[in-house]
């Protein structure tokens, strides 16, 4: 659908704003169709349609004719006054790079959910920052053991940095122990993961007859000896702990996609980058990792975003360890 809205914010006195928006008003009843809905987006300030039938919408067009329609109605000065804008759902990819911060306009009740738990997330917050402290000064010895393994047995940097998605679709750099060799090839995982999101890979029989789907490719050539370890361990994702303190992560939440499995997502799927910010460890992670399917991954980050509370991260922090120690899902 297309959203359209008539920012009157800028009008002073609240008396003047809502004689105005009454014109507006009239005049959007008479140059829109009945099955387009019309109200406030914002009460008192600002006024919004939505078109559910796009076919034959120019929206420069539409913003003339309003222009035109509202010099019978409001002065010069008056129209001058409200500015008018246009939002596209569901935000499409051809028009933006992957990875663009979501248009926020679409999403009003995000930050309406943000200011109703604004001191339990400041909370939240200092979780982060307490335990990404002490997690560095616990796992200390192994920030100097895992960099002389990884020169030791291959070529390349120690760390491996890869911009990611984070919450509203903001990029960063995420950090990783590099469990890989150098300059290997990307569009392996980039196509792995495109039909994995859409359910055409990923189903090996098993003994039972059941299908078995998993989010990372097994027995990855890429992969080094000491990687192997890593990943298996979840030891490579130690250097996480400073996107936490930098504010990009949090020690729960869901895990950061990267831009090329954004592009692949479906509407429902979008939410998981919505509500709260990317994790270390969280539902998923404790319940399954990459032994879930890619929409089993997706409900149980919803699901942890729907129950969300400081409590619950706490217990997903203290069942961690037993899930890392079982090593299911993990390559």
């Amino acid at each position: 659908f297309l959203l359209m809205l008539l920012d009157m914010s800028d009008i002073q006195g609240a008396g003047e704003r809502l004689a105005i928006a009454k014109k507006a008003a009239d005049v959007l009843s008479s140059i829109t169709r009945e099955t387009d809905i019309k109200g406030w987006y914002r009460s008192g300030e600002v006024l919004g349609v939505i078109f559910t039938e796009m076919t034959g919408i120019d929206s420069n067009l539409f913003k003339e004719k309003i222009y035109a329609n509202g010099s019978d109605v409001l002065s010069t000065e008056q129209i001058a006054q409200i500015s008018i804008s246009f939002h596209v759902f569901p935000e499409k990819d051809e028009t933006k790079p992957s990875g663009t911060p979501t248009d926020l306009t679409l999403y009003p009740d995000l930050p309406k959910k943000e200011k109703v738990r604004k001191t339990t997330f400041w909370m939240k917050r200092i979780l982060d920052v307490v335990g990404g402290i002490a997690g560095i000064i616990i796992f200390s010895p192994f920030f100097i053991l895992i960099p002389l393994f990884i020169k030791l047995t291959s070529k390349g940097p120690v760390l491996f940095k890869q911009e990611r998605v984070g919450q509203y679709g903001k990029k960063f750099t995420f950090l990783k122990f590099r469990s890989m060799y150098t300059d290997c090839d990307h569009t392996i995982h980039k196509d792995y993961v495109h039909k994995l999101i859409s359910g055409e890979v990923g189903k090996d029989a098993g003994g039972d007859g059941a299908q078995k789907k998993v989010f990372k490719i097994t027995d990855d050539c890429r992969v080094t000896s000491i990687g192997k370890i890593l990943r298996k361990t979840s030891l490579d994702e130690l250097p996480q702990f400073i996107n936490v303190l930098k504010g990009d992560m949090s020690l729960v939440g869901p895990r950061p996609p990267i831009p090329y499995e954004v592009e692949k997502y479906d509407i429902w799927h979008r939410r998981r980058v919505m509500e709260v910010k990317p994790g270390i460890t969280g539902l998923w992670q404790v319940k399954g990792r990459s032994s879930t399917s890619f929409d089993d991954m997706v409900r149980l980050d919803i699901q942890y975003a729907r129950e969300w509370s400081l409590w619950l991260d706490v217990k997903l922090l203290l069942m961690t360890p037993w899930a890392v120690v079982k090593g299911k899902g993990a390559y």
